[in-house]
Parts: C-alpha cells; structure tokens; sequence
C-alpha cells in the first residue's frame, strides 16, 4: 500500500501555518515522522486520518483520493491520536465490542473472536474486565492500539504513542508496535528520535510545516560519519563562545558539564574529538539549517 501526499498546505484561522507545500511518499512498512513540538505532525496525521481538510495539495492511498474519497479511506485507517479518550467507567473489553459494533462488526461469535485477539495481541487479557480508568499510561496506549486494529485497518497512524510513558512501559509499547509494521502501512509520528531509529527502515524530518529530510535512517547516519565532534565544557559562556566560532548542532548536560557535538568536514581542534553520529545528531543538523536558512541577514 503506497500513500503519496503531494504539496500539502495548510493555516489556520489564527495565521499559523502549520504545513507549507508538503510532498511525502510512505510505502508499505514503518515509517517515522520526527519533529520538534508543534512541527505540524499532528495536522499531517489529522489531515490523512480524513479529521481535517488541507487548504491545498492532494493525498493518495493506493488510487483512493484521500481528500474526496473520506468514508473509503476510514474503511481500511486505524488511527491513535496523541489525546485518546476513553470511558472512564468501562472495561477494555466491553469497549472493544463496543468499537466493533461501531467499525461494522455486527456478527456477535466473530465481534468477540476480533476482540479476544486483540486483547491477547496487546498483552491485556488479564485486564480486561478492568475499569479503563484504572490503566496505567503504557496500558491506555496498548487499548489505544487494539481499538485502531479493529478492522484489520492497511493504514494505523499513531501520534507521539511513548509520548509521558515510563521506560518500561515505553519498551512494551515499542515492541508491540513492531510486530505491525510487517504487512501493513504504519506511520509513527513522534519527537523521540529513538523511537524511529529503532523501529523505522524509512524516515522524514518535518519543523514548521516543512519537509527537512526523507530517506532511510542507515543513509541519514552514513552521510554523517566522521563528520560530528565532540567536546566538554564546565561553562556556560565556553559554550557561548564556541557557537560564534563552529556549527555546534546540539549540547547536553554530561555529569553538570556541557557536551558539544559540532558538524565539521574537518577537526575543529582545541579538545574536539571525533564521535560516530546518531540519529539525533542527524535530527538537530537538519533543524539548525533550516533556522539558519530562515534567519534574517
């Protein structure tokens, strides 16, 4: 399943513009979309999950036309918002089949085959009587993924799934989402970059509406070998000064001193010392270009 989305913009009645000309292609696998808060992930995912309509472009999913074509594209969409509510009162199970009555499964013996499953798939059987407000963080999310499965959906968005979770929970999570991607399109968006490099063959970087990169995360790194440096500093204003001098892409507190990664095709010199790039690093060098190329002169 190939979803193609072409020149998509959007603002809101405020002025924000939260997508600016647009173009995607998404195959049939995991694919990351990383960004910082409020890059317009949330609108993209609203916008292909049919919520809302683009001022311009087009989006395409296997010859169906996403923007004209709505109750097609809900027919096959399993979609996780970042704010998922449920009923506080009810148990997993009977909102499940609850769900499924909704999604069109009227057929009670294949209804509870459907909601059986799903529950064992995400690891909350042994819940399932429970009141859903009484799930923890990691727990809402999963029922969060067994609702968006109802169907068999070929397209599940998930927006900033690990987003607030624990690291144990955030591992669960992660582990279920992979057992999805295998035959189906999957599209994580989220601002953990981890969560990409572990899950994700394909990958785009969005910030203020844009298209920054897209391509595999493997090549993102390769094209970045020996080019970061490193170096740490006690204060404050060695930071400041070294970010008049070099293309310092990020810093981060290591033990109360300041780490430095620097983008260079070269040593920097005076301490640097050359470290293998992350995705992260591939992260931030593409988000301080673009505030670089949106600087006024």
């Amino acid at each position: 399943m190939a979803l193609t989305i072409n020149s998509l913009s959007k603002t809101y009645p405020n002025g924000v513009k939260a997508l600016k000309n647009l173009s995607l292609s998404i195959g049939n696998s995991m694919f990351g979309l990383v960004g910082p808060n409020g890059a317009g992930k949330s609108s993209l995912m609203r916008t292909i999950a049919t919520l809302q309509d683009p001022d311009s472009g087009t989006i395409n999913l296997d010859g169906i036309d996403v923007l004209r074509q709505k109750d097609q594209v809900r027919r096959i969409l399993g979609y996780l918002p970042q704010e998922f509510g449920v009923y506080p009162k009810i148990s997993a199970h009977d909102m499940l089949h609850h769900l499924a009555v909704m999604k069109g499964v009227s057929s009670s013996s294949e209804r509870k085959e459907t909601v059986d499953a799903l529950l064992q798939q995400t690891n909350l059987w042994e819940v399932r009587k429970k009141a859903l407000s009484t799930f923890s963080g990691g727990m809402k999310q999963r029922f969060g993924i067994a609702q968006a499965l109802l169907g068999n959906p070929r397209l599940i968005i998930v927006d900033e799934p690990t987003a607030g979770l624990d690291p144990a929970e955030r591992n669960r999570f992660l582990n279920l989402l992979s057992s999805l991607g295998s035959d189906r399109t999957v599209i994580l968006s989220t601002h953990i970059v981890d969560d990409v490099r572990q899950l994700c063959p394909r990958m785009a970087i969005i910030a203020n509406g844009e298209l920054l990169l897209e391509g595999a995360p493997n090549e993102a790194l390769a094209a970045l070998q020996g080019k970061i440096w490193s170096k740490v500093v006690a204060t404050d204003g060695e930071v400041r000064a070294i970010e008049t001098q070099l293309h310092v892409i990020s810093t981060h507190l290591v033990g109360g001193q300041h780490e430095i990664r620097v983008h260079a095709n070269i040593s920097p010199g005076d301490g640097f010392r050359s470290v293998d790039s992350g995705l992260e690093d591939v992260y931030f060098l593409n988000l301080s270009q673009q505030s670089k190329q949106q600087r006024p002169n």
